[in-house]
């Protein structure tokens, strides 16, 4: 006799299928190209705050690293003229876990050559309501929540472009009543209030778009001539969905900064991972204009259904293997 199912993890399974298959339709509509990457590195990033699973030989003999992100390869994929491409793959960063996250979770990176930020931004805008209004026709009740389940209160309107977009200097002044010149070379007490005093309040009613990072926080994105870092991040209900850049393509300013991280890992006892060689190397031989995004596709599920975790939205969540 066959075991009874289980409506739950069958519904997980439809909202899954329903948001792939949703991302496919939409960049193969903009004539994306699908690509695939290695989930084996030779450098998982260097940003201080992420850890990488280690991958050893059978003879224990180190063989690299599980990818964080696939992002120094699909760049190397723009420097070898790839045009559009994107990407859905599973992600690991070690030190990660609670209601926003899973050691192992389902990444969606996509990147344009000849293109900006904005461009990037609404690229964003009209996915999340693509996707939206494709699980409404399934039948889905979107953006419910144990608080907030009526149609009228949480509905597609609410993710209709374009979002708001704030600075982070604005986003300081009117959650924390804090000045972003007086944090200046104090990013520790930056991450605490942005934590707990300005990315709660962020997104309550619909997403916003937040622009104009320190310089210090610009990772692999380039400056803008007002000196700050040319990334954005995505916040809806407090949660950050995504993180994008107008792509850094200078060779020697991306291993000064690689190397100003490996220093910042070693000052704080982090693993030292090494600096991926190839890809600087490709970006030496060129790499366009470009801009480019990471989103988390469990979040993204996450809010649209108004669920309570990343979990509830997994089939095989790390507490239920």
């Amino acid at each position: 006799m066959a075991a009874p199912a289980d409506p739950a993890v069958l519904q997980i399974l439809a909202r899954r299928a329903v948001v792939l298959s949703s991302v496919r339709r939409f960049f193969e509509d903009r004539e994306f190209v699908e690509v695939e990457t290695p989930a084996l590195v030779p450098s998982p990033g260097l940003d201080v705050h992420l850890g990488a699973f280690e991958v050893r030989t059978p003879k224990g003999e180190p063989a690299g690293w599980l990818a964080t992100s696939p992002e120094y390869q699909m760049k190397r994929l723009l420097s070898a003229g790839a045009k559009r491409i994107f990407q859905l793959c599973r992600s690991y960063r070690g030190e990660e876990h609670g209601r926003h996250h899973e050691r192992e979770f389902t990444m969606l990176e996509w990147y344009r050559a000849d293109a900006t930020s904005d461009d990037v931004i609404r690229d964003t805008e009209e996915l999340v309501a693509f996707i939206a209004d494709a699980m409404a026709n399934s039948g889905d009740h979107l953006l419910a929540s144990q608080q907030e389940s009526t149609p009228e209160t949480w509905g597609l309107s609410s993710l209709a472009a374009p979002w708001r977009r704030v600075t982070v200097e604005e986003a300081l002044e009117l959650h924390a009543n804090v000045a972003l010149e007086t944090l200046a070379d104090d990013d520790e007490r930056f991450f605490r209030l942005w934590a707990e005093d300005v990315q709660p309040r962020l997104g309550s009613e619909r997403p916003v778009v937040v622009t104009d990072w320190p310089s210090s926080m610009a990772s692999l994105a380039r400056l803008k001539e007002n000196g700050m870092a040319d990334r954005f991040e995505v916040f809806f209900r407090g949660v950050e969905l995504c993180n994008g850049f107008g792509e850094l393509t200078d060779p020697a300013e991306q291993r000064r900064r690689f190397e100003q991280d490996q220093a910042a890992r070693q000052a704080v006892g982090a693993p030292v991972y090494p600096i991926d060689e190839r890809f600087l190397d490709d970006l030496e031989r060129g790499m366009p204009q470009s801009g480019g995004n990471a989103l988390g596709v469990d979040r993204l599920l996450m809010l649209l259904v108004g669920a309570d975790s990343i979990q509830d939205v997994m089939p095989f969540p790390e507490e239920r293997l």
